[in-house]
Protein backbone atom coordinates (compact mmCIF):
# COMPACT_ATOMS: atom_id res chain seq x y z
CA UNK A 1 0.00 0.00 0.00
CA UNK A 2 1.27 3.47 -0.87
CA UNK A 3 1.23 6.10 1.84
CA UNK A 4 2.23 9.75 1.89
CA UNK A 5 5.95 9.05 1.60
CA UNK A 6 7.81 8.97 -1.69
CA UNK A 7 8.66 5.28 -2.00
CA UNK A 8 8.98 2.62 -4.64
CA UNK A 9 7.77 -0.67 -3.22
CA UNK A 10 7.94 -4.11 -4.80
CA UNK A 11 5.06 -6.60 -4.51
CA UNK A 12 5.07 -9.88 -6.48
CA UNK A 13 7.39 -8.42 -9.07
CA UNK A 14 5.22 -5.41 -9.84
CA UNK A 15 6.46 -1.89 -9.21
CA UNK A 16 4.08 0.44 -7.42
CA UNK A 17 5.05 4.04 -8.09
CA UNK A 18 4.46 7.14 -6.05
CA UNK A 19 2.54 8.59 -9.00
CA UNK A 20 -0.10 5.87 -8.59
CA UNK A 21 -1.64 8.09 -5.92
CA UNK A 22 -2.71 10.54 -8.64
CA UNK A 23 -3.59 8.20 -11.48
CA UNK A 24 -4.91 4.78 -10.34
CA UNK A 25 -8.30 3.64 -9.11
CA UNK A 26 -11.90 4.80 -9.36
CA UNK A 27 -11.31 7.70 -6.98
CA UNK A 28 -8.74 9.10 -9.41
CA UNK A 29 -11.16 9.50 -12.32
CA UNK A 30 -11.11 13.29 -11.98
CA UNK A 31 -7.34 13.29 -11.68
CA UNK A 32 -7.00 11.34 -14.95
CA UNK A 33 -9.37 13.76 -16.65
CA UNK A 34 -7.07 16.62 -15.74
CA UNK A 35 -4.06 14.76 -17.11
CA UNK A 36 -6.15 14.13 -20.26
CA UNK A 37 -6.70 17.88 -20.57
CA UNK A 38 -2.93 18.29 -20.67
CA UNK A 39 -2.62 15.73 -23.46
CA UNK A 40 -1.44 12.75 -21.39
CA UNK A 41 -3.08 9.54 -22.57
CA UNK A 42 -3.44 6.17 -20.81
CA UNK A 43 -0.11 4.88 -22.16
CA UNK A 44 1.78 7.88 -20.80
CA UNK A 45 0.03 7.60 -17.44
CA UNK A 46 1.09 3.96 -17.19
CA UNK A 47 4.74 5.10 -17.06
CA UNK A 48 6.63 6.80 -14.22
CA UNK A 49 5.89 10.52 -14.01
CA UNK A 50 9.15 12.44 -13.99
CA UNK A 51 9.04 16.09 -12.92
CA UNK A 52 11.36 18.31 -14.94
CA UNK A 53 11.97 21.51 -12.98
CA UNK A 54 13.08 24.22 -15.42
CA UNK A 55 14.36 27.50 -13.95
CA UNK A 56 14.27 29.30 -17.31
CA UNK A 57 13.70 33.04 -17.29
CA UNK A 58 14.71 36.03 -19.37
CA UNK A 59 16.52 37.99 -16.63
CA UNK A 60 19.42 35.62 -15.86
CA UNK A 61 21.94 35.01 -18.69
CA UNK A 62 22.66 31.62 -17.16
CA UNK A 63 19.02 30.63 -17.60
CA UNK A 64 17.95 32.12 -20.90
CA UNK A 65 18.85 28.94 -22.82
CA UNK A 66 17.37 26.40 -20.41
CA UNK A 67 14.35 25.67 -22.61
CA UNK A 68 16.56 23.67 -24.96
CA UNK A 69 18.23 21.86 -22.05
CA UNK A 70 14.78 21.01 -20.68
CA UNK A 71 13.53 19.71 -24.02
CA UNK A 72 16.58 17.47 -24.28
CA UNK A 73 16.01 16.14 -20.76
CA UNK A 74 12.38 15.40 -21.64
CA UNK A 75 13.48 13.48 -24.74
CA UNK A 76 15.88 11.48 -22.58
CA UNK A 77 13.12 10.62 -20.10
CA UNK A 78 10.67 9.59 -22.83
CA UNK A 79 13.29 7.45 -24.58
CA UNK A 80 14.02 5.68 -21.29
CA UNK A 81 10.36 4.85 -20.66
CA UNK A 82 9.16 7.71 -18.49
CA UNK A 83 6.65 10.51 -18.91
CA UNK A 84 8.31 13.93 -18.50
CA UNK A 85 6.25 16.77 -17.02
CA UNK A 86 7.80 20.24 -16.92
CA UNK A 87 7.25 22.79 -14.17
CA UNK A 88 9.04 26.08 -13.31
CA UNK A 89 11.23 27.50 -10.58
CA UNK A 90 12.11 31.13 -9.93
CA UNK A 91 15.59 32.62 -10.08
CA UNK A 92 17.29 35.89 -9.13
CA UNK A 93 20.30 37.21 -11.05
CA UNK A 94 22.78 38.18 -8.36
CA UNK A 95 24.66 40.49 -10.68
CA UNK A 96 21.55 42.51 -11.52
CA UNK A 97 20.36 42.42 -7.89
CA UNK A 98 23.76 43.60 -6.63
CA UNK A 99 24.07 46.89 -4.77
CA UNK A 100 20.39 47.62 -4.08
CA UNK A 101 17.44 46.22 -2.14
CA UNK A 102 17.08 43.40 -4.66
CA UNK A 103 20.16 41.66 -3.29
CA UNK A 104 18.36 41.10 0.01
CA UNK A 105 16.15 38.64 -1.86
CA UNK A 106 18.96 36.56 -3.32
CA UNK A 107 19.78 34.17 -0.48
CA UNK A 108 16.16 34.26 0.67
CA UNK A 109 15.10 33.02 -2.78
CA UNK A 110 16.95 29.76 -2.09
CA UNK A 111 14.25 28.80 0.42
CA UNK A 112 11.45 29.79 -1.97
CA UNK A 113 12.96 27.56 -4.66
CA UNK A 114 13.25 24.56 -2.35
CA UNK A 115 9.76 25.10 -0.93
CA UNK A 116 8.10 25.53 -4.32
CA UNK A 117 9.71 22.37 -5.74
CA UNK A 118 8.58 20.45 -2.66
CA UNK A 119 5.05 21.79 -3.10
CA UNK A 120 4.75 20.86 -6.79
CA UNK A 121 6.43 17.46 -6.45
CA UNK A 122 4.32 16.45 -3.45
CA UNK A 123 1.07 17.73 -4.95
CA UNK A 124 1.73 16.04 -8.29
CA UNK A 125 2.96 12.69 -7.04
CA UNK A 126 6.10 12.67 -9.17
CA UNK A 127 8.17 9.49 -9.11
CA UNK A 128 11.48 11.25 -9.77
CA UNK A 129 12.94 14.64 -10.68
CA UNK A 130 15.37 16.19 -13.11
CA UNK A 131 16.38 19.59 -11.74
CA UNK A 132 17.66 22.18 -14.20
CA UNK A 133 19.32 25.17 -12.48
CA UNK A 134 22.33 27.25 -13.34
CA UNK A 135 22.97 30.25 -11.15
CA UNK A 136 23.73 31.14 -7.54
CA UNK A 137 20.86 30.25 -5.20
CA UNK A 138 18.99 28.10 -7.73
CA UNK A 139 21.52 25.25 -7.62
CA UNK A 140 21.57 24.88 -3.81
CA UNK A 141 17.82 25.49 -3.64
CA UNK A 142 17.21 22.57 -5.99
CA UNK A 143 19.67 20.34 -4.14
CA UNK A 144 17.90 21.19 -0.88
CA UNK A 145 14.59 20.19 -2.44
CA UNK A 146 16.05 16.90 -3.68
CA UNK A 147 17.39 16.06 -0.23
CA UNK A 148 14.12 17.03 1.45
CA UNK A 149 11.85 15.11 -0.94
CA UNK A 150 14.21 12.13 -1.22
CA UNK A 151 12.89 10.82 -4.52
CA UNK A 152 15.33 9.82 -7.31
CA UNK A 153 16.81 13.05 -8.68
CA UNK A 154 19.50 14.28 -11.06
CA UNK A 155 20.90 17.80 -11.40
CA UNK A 156 21.70 18.96 -14.94
CA UNK A 157 22.70 22.61 -15.22
CA UNK A 158 22.92 24.99 -18.14
CA UNK A 159 26.72 25.33 -17.94
CA UNK A 160 29.16 28.23 -17.60
CA UNK A 161 29.42 31.27 -19.84
CA UNK A 162 32.46 31.64 -22.09
CA UNK A 163 34.88 34.37 -21.04
CA UNK A 164 34.70 37.63 -22.94
CA UNK A 165 37.69 39.30 -24.60
CA UNK A 166 38.84 42.85 -23.85
CA UNK A 167 42.08 44.37 -25.11
CA UNK A 168 43.66 41.00 -25.75
CA UNK A 169 42.74 39.23 -22.48
CA UNK A 170 39.97 37.03 -21.14
CA UNK A 171 37.50 38.87 -18.92
CA UNK A 172 34.27 38.17 -17.04
CA UNK A 173 31.65 40.11 -15.10
CA UNK A 174 34.02 40.71 -12.16
CA UNK A 175 36.04 43.11 -14.31
CA UNK A 176 32.86 45.08 -14.99
CA UNK A 177 32.22 45.47 -11.25
CA UNK A 178 35.84 46.53 -10.72
CA UNK A 179 35.50 49.10 -13.50
CA UNK A 180 33.51 51.38 -11.18
CA UNK A 181 36.51 51.68 -8.85
CA UNK A 182 38.94 52.18 -11.72
CA UNK A 183 36.71 54.88 -13.17
CA UNK A 184 36.46 56.62 -9.77
CA UNK A 185 40.25 56.45 -9.40
CA UNK A 186 40.80 57.89 -12.90
CA UNK A 187 42.33 54.65 -14.17
CA UNK A 188 39.62 54.04 -16.78
CA UNK A 189 37.71 56.38 -19.06
CA UNK A 190 33.97 56.30 -19.52
CA UNK A 191 34.47 55.14 -23.12
CA UNK A 192 36.64 52.23 -21.95
CA UNK A 193 34.07 51.29 -19.33
CA UNK A 194 31.32 51.30 -21.98
CA UNK A 195 33.44 49.12 -24.25
CA UNK A 196 34.19 46.71 -21.40
CA UNK A 197 30.57 46.26 -20.34
CA UNK A 198 29.66 45.17 -23.88
CA UNK A 199 32.29 42.41 -23.90
CA UNK A 200 32.59 40.77 -20.47
CA UNK A 201 29.41 38.67 -20.82
CA UNK A 202 29.36 37.39 -24.41
CA UNK A 203 26.37 35.05 -24.18
CA UNK A 204 24.38 32.49 -22.24
CA UNK A 205 25.65 30.63 -19.20
CA UNK A 206 26.58 31.26 -15.58
CA UNK A 207 29.25 33.98 -15.37
CA UNK A 208 32.58 32.61 -16.56
CA UNK A 209 34.73 32.62 -13.41
CA UNK A 210 34.67 30.28 -10.44
CA UNK A 211 31.96 32.32 -8.79
CA UNK A 212 29.14 30.88 -6.66
CA UNK A 213 27.05 29.45 -9.51
CA UNK A 214 29.90 27.60 -11.18
CA UNK A 215 31.29 26.46 -7.83
CA UNK A 216 27.94 24.92 -6.88
CA UNK A 217 27.53 23.29 -10.29
CA UNK A 218 30.99 21.77 -9.86
CA UNK A 219 30.20 20.64 -6.33
CA UNK A 220 27.00 19.00 -7.61
CA UNK A 221 29.38 16.62 -9.40
CA UNK A 222 31.50 16.11 -6.29
CA UNK A 223 28.37 15.42 -4.22
CA UNK A 224 27.40 12.78 -6.76
CA UNK A 225 24.09 14.40 -7.75
CA UNK A 226 25.14 15.50 -11.25
CA UNK A 227 26.75 13.90 -14.28
CA UNK A 228 30.42 14.45 -15.18
CA UNK A 229 30.80 17.74 -17.05
CA UNK A 230 27.83 19.38 -15.35
CA UNK A 231 29.99 22.10 -13.84
CA UNK A 232 32.45 22.77 -16.65
CA UNK A 233 31.05 22.11 -20.14
CA UNK A 234 30.35 25.64 -21.43
CA UNK A 235 26.76 26.62 -22.14
CA UNK A 236 27.83 27.62 -25.64
CA UNK A 237 28.87 24.02 -26.36
CA UNK A 238 25.27 23.31 -27.21
CA UNK A 239 25.67 19.78 -28.52
CA UNK A 240 27.57 18.52 -25.46
CA UNK A 241 25.10 20.06 -23.04
CA UNK A 242 22.07 18.63 -24.87
CA UNK A 243 23.65 15.18 -24.83
CA UNK A 244 24.26 15.59 -21.09
CA UNK A 245 20.59 16.52 -20.55
CA UNK A 246 19.37 13.54 -22.57
CA UNK A 247 21.64 11.26 -20.55
CA UNK A 248 20.14 12.68 -17.35
CA UNK A 249 16.76 11.39 -18.54
CA UNK A 250 18.15 7.88 -18.90
CA UNK A 251 19.97 8.05 -15.57
CA UNK A 252 16.97 9.23 -13.54
CA UNK A 253 14.88 6.27 -14.78
CA UNK A 254 17.71 3.93 -13.81
CA UNK A 255 17.83 5.49 -10.35
CA UNK A 256 14.07 4.98 -10.04
CA UNK A 257 14.35 1.35 -11.14
CA UNK A 258 17.11 0.73 -8.59
CA UNK A 259 15.37 2.80 -5.90
CA UNK A 260 18.40 5.04 -5.34
CA UNK A 261 17.37 8.27 -3.66
CA UNK A 262 19.24 11.52 -2.90
CA UNK A 263 19.91 10.59 0.73
CA UNK A 264 21.60 7.40 -0.46
CA UNK A 265 24.02 9.69 -2.32
CA UNK A 266 24.11 12.75 -0.03
CA UNK A 267 25.94 11.04 2.82
CA UNK A 268 28.57 12.44 5.17
CA UNK A 269 31.20 11.05 2.79
CA UNK A 270 29.65 12.94 -0.13
CA UNK A 271 29.76 16.23 1.76
CA UNK A 272 33.37 15.65 2.79
CA UNK A 273 34.19 14.99 -0.87
CA UNK A 274 32.44 18.20 -1.94
CA UNK A 275 34.24 20.26 0.69
CA UNK A 276 37.57 18.74 -0.37
CA UNK A 277 36.96 19.61 -4.01
CA UNK A 278 35.80 23.08 -2.96
CA UNK A 279 39.12 23.63 -1.19
CA UNK A 280 41.14 22.19 -4.05
CA UNK A 281 39.62 24.50 -6.66
CA UNK A 282 39.30 27.60 -4.46
CA UNK A 283 35.53 27.90 -4.72
CA UNK A 284 33.19 30.62 -3.51
CA UNK A 285 32.90 31.25 0.23
CA UNK A 286 29.11 30.97 -0.22
CA UNK A 287 29.54 27.21 -0.41
CA UNK A 288 29.89 27.14 3.38
CA UNK A 289 26.31 28.39 3.62
CA UNK A 290 24.96 26.19 0.85
CA UNK A 291 26.61 22.87 1.66
CA UNK A 292 25.56 23.31 5.29
CA UNK A 293 21.97 24.00 4.21
CA UNK A 294 21.84 21.02 1.81
CA UNK A 295 23.29 18.76 4.51
CA UNK A 296 20.63 20.02 6.91
CA UNK A 297 17.92 18.88 4.49
CA UNK A 298 19.63 15.50 4.22
CA UNK A 299 19.64 15.15 8.01
CA UNK A 300 23.40 15.59 8.32
CA UNK A 301 25.15 18.15 10.51
CA UNK A 302 28.14 19.84 8.90
CA UNK A 303 29.94 21.99 11.49
CA UNK A 304 31.76 25.03 10.14
CA UNK A 305 35.08 23.82 11.48
CA UNK A 306 34.89 20.76 9.20
CA UNK A 307 35.52 23.14 6.30
CA UNK A 308 38.67 24.37 8.00
CA UNK A 309 39.81 20.89 8.97
CA UNK A 310 39.53 19.74 5.37
CA UNK A 311 41.06 22.98 4.06
CA UNK A 312 44.19 22.47 6.13
CA UNK A 313 44.93 19.13 4.47
CA UNK A 314 43.80 19.90 0.91
CA UNK A 315 46.19 21.48 -1.62
CA UNK A 316 44.87 24.33 -3.75
CA UNK A 317 45.53 23.12 -7.31
CA UNK A 318 43.54 25.41 -9.63
CA UNK A 319 43.57 29.19 -9.78
CA UNK A 320 40.54 30.40 -11.65
CA UNK A 321 39.05 33.88 -11.91
CA UNK A 322 38.69 35.91 -9.70
CA UNK A 323 41.86 34.56 -8.04
CA UNK A 324 43.58 33.89 -11.36
CA UNK A 325 43.22 34.47 -15.10
CA UNK A 326 41.76 31.12 -16.15
CA UNK A 327 38.02 30.60 -16.57
CA UNK A 328 35.62 27.66 -16.59
CA UNK A 329 36.26 26.82 -20.24
CA UNK A 330 39.93 26.34 -19.34
CA UNK A 331 39.02 23.93 -16.54
CA UNK A 332 36.89 21.93 -18.99
CA UNK A 333 39.82 21.77 -21.45
CA UNK A 334 42.09 20.66 -18.61
CA UNK A 335 39.95 17.59 -17.88
CA UNK A 336 37.15 19.06 -15.78
CA UNK A 337 36.20 18.06 -12.26
CA UNK A 338 37.08 14.42 -12.90
CA UNK A 339 40.71 15.41 -13.47
CA UNK A 340 40.69 17.56 -10.33
CA UNK A 341 39.21 14.76 -8.25
CA UNK A 342 41.57 12.15 -9.68
CA UNK A 343 44.53 14.34 -8.74
CA UNK A 344 43.22 14.98 -5.22
CA UNK A 345 42.64 11.25 -4.78
CA UNK A 346 46.40 10.71 -5.08
CA UNK A 347 46.67 12.04 -1.52
CA UNK A 348 43.77 9.86 -0.35
CA UNK A 349 41.65 12.95 0.20
CA UNK A 350 38.41 11.59 -1.27
CA UNK A 351 36.00 8.81 -0.36
CA UNK A 352 36.11 6.87 -3.62
CA UNK A 353 33.40 4.47 -2.46
CA UNK A 354 30.86 7.30 -2.24
CA UNK A 355 27.83 6.71 -4.45
CA UNK A 356 26.96 9.00 -7.36
CA UNK A 357 24.04 8.97 -9.78
CA UNK A 358 26.22 6.85 -12.09
CA UNK A 359 28.04 4.47 -9.73
CA UNK A 360 30.88 5.09 -7.30
CA UNK A 361 33.09 8.14 -7.41
CA UNK A 362 36.14 5.90 -7.82
CA UNK A 363 34.71 4.32 -10.97
CA UNK A 364 33.78 7.73 -12.33
CA UNK A 365 37.26 9.27 -12.05
CA UNK A 366 39.59 6.27 -12.48
CA UNK A 367 40.56 7.10 -16.08
CA UNK A 368 40.68 10.91 -15.69
CA UNK A 369 43.86 12.84 -16.33
CA UNK A 370 45.11 16.41 -16.36
CA UNK A 371 45.14 17.70 -19.94
CA UNK A 372 46.44 21.23 -19.23
CA UNK A 373 49.08 21.44 -16.54
CA UNK A 374 48.84 25.24 -16.58
CA UNK A 375 45.25 25.02 -15.31
CA UNK A 376 45.30 22.05 -12.92
CA UNK A 377 48.48 21.62 -10.92
CA UNK A 378 49.53 18.39 -9.27
CA UNK A 379 49.11 17.79 -5.55
CA UNK A 380 52.90 17.86 -5.27
CA UNK A 381 53.11 21.32 -6.88
CA UNK A 382 50.02 23.23 -5.69
CA UNK A 383 49.48 26.96 -5.66
CA UNK A 384 49.20 26.64 -1.89
CA UNK A 385 49.52 23.69 0.43
CA UNK A 386 46.15 24.43 2.00
CA UNK A 387 42.69 24.95 0.57
CA UNK A 388 40.88 27.93 -0.83
CA UNK A 389 38.60 28.74 2.13
CA UNK A 390 39.54 29.45 5.75
CA UNK A 391 37.29 29.51 8.80
CA UNK A 392 38.30 32.19 11.32
CA UNK A 393 37.53 32.44 15.03
CA UNK A 394 38.21 35.11 17.64
CA UNK A 395 36.55 37.62 19.92
CA UNK A 396 35.07 39.33 16.85
CA UNK A 397 33.46 36.10 15.60
CA UNK A 398 32.87 33.66 18.46
CA UNK A 399 30.91 31.33 16.15
CA UNK A 400 32.90 31.73 12.94
CA UNK A 401 33.76 33.88 9.94
CA UNK A 402 34.68 32.86 6.40
CA UNK A 403 37.31 34.11 3.98
CA UNK A 404 38.19 32.96 0.48
CA UNK A 405 41.89 32.68 1.30
CA UNK A 406 42.82 31.70 -2.26
CA UNK A 407 41.75 35.17 -3.46
CA UNK A 408 43.78 37.05 -0.80
CA UNK A 409 47.18 38.42 -1.78
CA UNK A 410 50.14 37.15 0.22
CA UNK A 411 50.82 40.55 1.81
CA UNK A 412 47.25 40.71 3.17
CA UNK A 413 47.08 37.29 4.80
CA UNK A 414 48.25 38.90 8.05
CA UNK A 415 47.00 42.46 8.50
CA UNK A 416 46.09 45.01 11.14
CA UNK A 417 43.98 48.04 10.41
CA UNK A 418 41.82 50.81 11.78
CA UNK A 419 38.08 50.16 11.86
CA UNK A 420 35.76 52.30 9.77
CA UNK A 421 32.20 51.28 10.64
CA UNK A 422 29.06 51.38 8.50
CA UNK A 423 25.61 50.06 9.30
CA UNK A 424 24.68 49.19 5.72
CA UNK A 425 26.37 48.28 2.46
CA UNK A 426 25.19 51.52 0.87
CA UNK A 427 26.95 53.63 3.53
CA UNK A 428 30.15 51.67 3.01
CA UNK A 429 30.14 51.94 -0.78
CA UNK A 430 29.44 55.68 -0.65
CA UNK A 431 32.38 56.21 1.71
CA UNK A 432 34.72 54.21 -0.54
CA UNK A 433 33.60 56.04 -3.68
CA UNK A 434 33.92 59.41 -1.90
CA UNK A 435 37.58 58.69 -1.09
CA UNK A 436 36.99 58.44 2.67
CA UNK A 437 38.70 55.01 2.94
CA UNK A 438 42.48 54.79 2.90
CA UNK A 439 45.25 52.20 2.99
CA UNK A 440 45.49 50.77 6.48
CA UNK A 441 41.73 50.81 7.16
CA UNK A 442 39.39 47.91 7.84
CA UNK A 443 35.94 48.57 6.43
CA UNK A 444 33.26 47.12 8.72
CA UNK A 445 29.83 46.65 7.12
CA UNK A 446 27.30 45.31 9.60
CA UNK A 447 23.58 44.75 10.09
CA UNK A 448 23.65 42.87 6.78
CA UNK A 449 23.39 39.33 8.18
CA UNK A 450 20.51 36.89 7.59
CA UNK A 451 18.31 38.69 10.14
CA UNK A 452 19.75 42.18 9.94
CA UNK A 453 19.91 42.67 6.17
CA UNK A 454 17.63 40.93 6.07
CA UNK A 455 18.79 38.33 3.58
CA UNK A 456 22.58 38.54 3.99
CA UNK A 457 23.24 40.37 0.75
CA UNK A 458 26.50 39.95 -1.14
CA UNK A 459 29.14 42.67 -0.97
CA UNK A 460 30.60 42.54 -4.48
CA UNK A 461 30.13 46.28 -5.01
CA UNK A 462 32.42 47.41 -2.15
CA UNK A 463 34.98 44.66 -2.76
CA UNK A 464 35.12 45.34 -6.49
CA UNK A 465 35.44 49.08 -5.97
CA UNK A 466 38.24 48.54 -3.43
CA UNK A 467 40.03 46.28 -5.92
CA UNK A 468 39.49 48.69 -8.79
CA UNK A 469 40.83 51.63 -6.75
CA UNK A 470 43.87 49.61 -5.66
CA UNK A 471 43.26 50.16 -1.95
CA UNK A 472 45.13 48.04 0.61
CA UNK A 473 42.35 47.57 3.14
CA UNK A 474 40.46 44.77 4.86
CA UNK A 475 36.70 44.36 4.81
CA UNK A 476 34.63 42.42 7.33
CA UNK A 477 30.88 41.93 7.36
CA UNK A 478 28.10 39.82 8.80
CA UNK A 479 26.84 39.73 5.23
CA UNK A 480 28.53 37.64 2.58
CA UNK A 481 30.58 38.01 -0.58
CA UNK A 482 30.05 37.17 -4.20
CA UNK A 483 32.17 34.38 -5.59
CA UNK A 484 33.63 37.14 -7.76
CA UNK A 485 35.02 38.98 -4.73
CA UNK A 486 38.73 39.00 -4.00
CA UNK A 487 41.00 40.47 -1.34
CA UNK A 488 41.02 40.36 2.47
CA UNK A 489 37.24 40.15 2.57
CA UNK A 490 35.86 38.30 5.59
CA UNK A 491 32.17 37.49 5.70
CA UNK A 492 29.54 35.47 7.57
CA UNK A 493 30.75 37.04 10.85
CA UNK A 494 28.65 35.29 13.48
CA UNK A 495 26.81 36.05 15.66
CA UNK A 496 25.59 38.84 13.40
CA UNK A 497 25.13 42.42 14.52
CA UNK A 498 21.33 42.15 14.67
CA UNK A 499 21.76 39.46 17.34
CA UNK A 500 24.17 41.61 19.33
CA UNK A 501 27.31 39.91 18.05
CA UNK A 502 30.66 41.61 18.69
CA UNK A 503 30.65 43.09 15.17
CA UNK A 504 27.86 45.40 16.42
CA UNK A 505 30.16 46.71 19.15
CA UNK A 506 33.10 47.86 17.00
CA UNK A 507 33.77 51.61 17.04
CA UNK A 508 35.60 53.81 14.55
CA UNK A 509 39.30 53.83 15.38
CA UNK A 510 39.42 50.35 16.93
CA UNK A 511 42.25 48.12 15.75
CA UNK A 512 41.22 44.90 14.01
CA UNK A 513 43.70 42.08 13.58
CA UNK A 514 43.37 39.61 10.68
CA UNK A 515 45.56 36.50 10.74
CA UNK A 516 44.36 34.07 8.08
CA UNK A 517 47.18 31.48 8.39
CA UNK A 518 46.41 31.16 12.12
CA UNK A 519 42.64 31.48 11.56
CA UNK A 520 42.23 34.51 13.86
CA UNK A 521 39.97 37.56 13.67
CA UNK A 522 40.33 39.80 16.71
CA UNK A 523 39.10 43.17 17.94
CA UNK A 524 41.97 44.59 19.96
CA UNK A 525 40.10 45.86 22.99
CA UNK A 526 39.86 44.44 26.50
CA UNK A 527 37.18 41.99 27.59
CA UNK A 528 36.01 44.62 30.06
CA UNK A 529 35.54 47.24 27.35
CA UNK A 530 33.74 44.73 25.14
CA UNK A 531 31.39 43.90 28.03
CA UNK A 532 30.75 47.60 28.66
CA UNK A 533 29.79 48.15 25.03
CA UNK A 534 27.59 45.07 25.02
CA UNK A 535 25.66 46.34 28.04
CA UNK A 536 25.08 49.68 26.29
CA UNK A 537 24.05 48.18 22.91
CA UNK A 538 20.47 48.78 21.78
CA UNK A 539 18.98 46.54 19.12
CA UNK A 540 17.93 48.63 16.12
CA UNK A 541 14.57 48.53 14.39
CA UNK A 542 14.30 46.04 11.50
CA UNK A 543 15.14 47.55 8.12
CA UNK A 544 12.19 45.81 6.48
CA UNK A 545 8.95 45.21 8.39
CA UNK A 546 6.56 43.78 5.81
CA UNK A 547 6.45 41.11 3.11
CA UNK A 548 8.54 38.02 2.53
CA UNK A 549 11.80 39.46 3.87
CA UNK A 550 10.16 40.37 7.17
CA UNK A 551 8.97 36.77 7.52
CA UNK A 552 12.37 35.49 6.45
CA UNK A 553 14.13 37.59 9.09
CA UNK A 554 11.94 36.09 11.81
CA UNK A 555 12.48 32.49 10.69
CA UNK A 556 16.09 32.33 9.49
CA UNK A 557 18.89 30.85 11.54
CA UNK A 558 22.47 32.09 11.82
CA UNK A 559 24.91 31.98 8.94
CA UNK A 560 26.89 29.51 11.05
CA UNK A 561 24.09 26.97 10.58
CA UNK A 562 23.50 27.69 6.88
CA UNK A 563 20.90 30.46 7.25
CA UNK A 564 18.14 27.88 6.88
CA UNK A 565 14.59 28.55 7.97
CA UNK A 566 13.45 27.22 11.32
CA UNK A 567 10.97 24.35 11.09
Amino acid sequence: MIDGEFTVEKNMGEMFMRSDIVKKGATRCAHRSLFHANGFGPDELSRPLIGICNSFNEIIPGHMHLRSITEAAKLGVAAAGGTPIEFPAIGVCDGIAMGHTGMKFSLASRELIADSIEAVAMASGFDALILIPNCDKVVPGMLMAAARLNIPSVIVSGGPMLAGRFHGRDVSVSQAFEAAGKFAAGQMTEAEMTELEAKVCPGCGSCAGLFTANTMNCLSEALGMALPGNGTIPAAYNGARLILAKLAGKVVLELLKRDIKPRDILTRKAFENAITVDMGIGGSSNTVLHLTAIAHEAGIEIPAMLFDEISRRTPYITKLSPAGTHHMQDLEEAGGLNAVMHELSKKNLLHLDALTVTGTLGDRIKDAEILRADVIRTVDNPYRATGGIAILRGNLCPDYAVVKASAVKEDMLVYKGTARCFNSEEEGVNAIMDGAIHDGDVVVIRYEGPKGGPGMQEMLNPTAVITGMGLKVGLITDGRFSGASQGACIGHVSPEAMEGGPIALIEDGDIISIDIPNRKLELEISDEELARRRAAWVKPEPKIKTGYLARYAKLTTSASTGAVLKS
